[in-house]
């Protein structure tokens, strides 16, 4: 079995704390997205960092995870030898511990499996077993949120056999993004784990949000922002411009004497807000834009501008 270092792939410390595992995941999550992402093995990479993030965001795992030792990346190992002991959940039928035969197994694998093995009677065919929660990544576009949509994902999990040892299994599942999901959210849908065995409950599915970047709006929990271009002379005299949100176009009312970089509030054009009719805000930031070519007359007329105002935007350097 080869060695993952889960915290290189985040780009963390060992002792990083759970803010900055998830603000890690958060960043790269972004960055590979195979949906945006030009970066060579984007999918690849994703895959790592939902690997990694599932692993360290959990207390168990995590520890477990540390107590298998520390190696290169993609150096051969075995978990120490009272590593099944420990976190296994005991032996199995024999006095195995299911860690006798990794080599059809990843690291992933057998840390992923911790939840299936708390539930393993340790008897042959024996008692009701609850099924392995099991946790994914969604990709969702601002859209989704907005209205709330249904999506197709795969799930993997690992499952305890009745000699004790692991085996993988996969299989496709319809859940739905709610209106009004946030970026980051991790959600619970009960039931739709891994099956139980011996007529064991289903273990859970907790999904994280991880949100695609949109060509106009950036996201701020249910805030939405949208740099608006606008003219020299709209900024100086005021005006009213169009905008698009995502329920339609609206019209911002530029006030006179508007500056780059200032932030105009829509009230109620952001993304909803859960259980709720009520919606974040959207904030127009105001961007002037220069003519980058222009006729003679308009350069006359910016000459004559010149010549005749008084304002000094460099007054203060004295």
């Amino acid at each position: 079995m080869k060695y993952k270092d889960y915290y290189k792939i985040l780009g963390v410390e060992r002792g990083a704390s759970e803010e900055e595992i998830k603000k890690a995941y958060r960043k790269l999550a972004r960055k590979y997205h195979p949906d945006v992402s030009k970066e060579k093995d984007a999918e690849e990479k994703f895959k790592e960092v939902g690997e990694a993030y599932e692993v360290l965001q959990d207390a168990e795992k995590r520890a477990a995870y540390d107590q298998m030792g520390h190696y290169q990346p993609g150096q051969e190992f075995r978990p120490p030898p009272d590593w099944g002991e420990r976190f296994g959940s005991g032996a199995g039928p024999g006095g195995q511990t299911g860690f006798e035969n990794v080599d059809d197994l990843d690291l992933f694998d057998i840390l992923a499996g911790l939840g299936a093995r708390r539930g393993f009677t340790g008897h042959r065919g024996g008692g009701a077993r609850s099924g392995q929660d099991v946790e994914v990544t969604v990709s969702a576009g601002v859209e989704d949120l907005m209205h709330g949509a249904e999506v197709e994902i795969p799930l993997s999990y690992v499952e305890v056999q009745p000699d004790g040892r692991l085996q993988r299994h996969t299989r496709t599942t319809k859940v739905r993004i709610p209106k009004g999901a946030t970026e980051g959210q991790r959600l619970r849908v009960p039931g739709k784990g891994a099956p139980g065995q011996g007529g064991g409950p289903a273990g859970d599915l907790y999904i994280n949000i991880s949100l695609r970047p949109h060509d106009l709006f950036k996201v701020s929990g249910h805030d939405l922002y949208l740099e608006v271009p606008i003219t020299p002379w709209e900024a100086a005299l005021g005006a009213g411009v169009d905008i698009p949100t995502l329920a339609g176009k609206v019209t911002l009312k530029v006030p006179a004497g508007s500056r780059a970089g200032q932030k105009l509030r829509v009230r109620g054009r952001g993304l909803p807000r859960p259980k709720s009719e009520e919606h974040g805000d959207l904030y127009a930031v105001l961007q002037v834009v220069t003519p980058s070519v222009m006729s003679e007359q308009e350069k006359d007329l910016y000459r004559e501008l010149a010549r005749i105002s008084s304002f000094n935007p460099r007054a203060h350097f004295g």
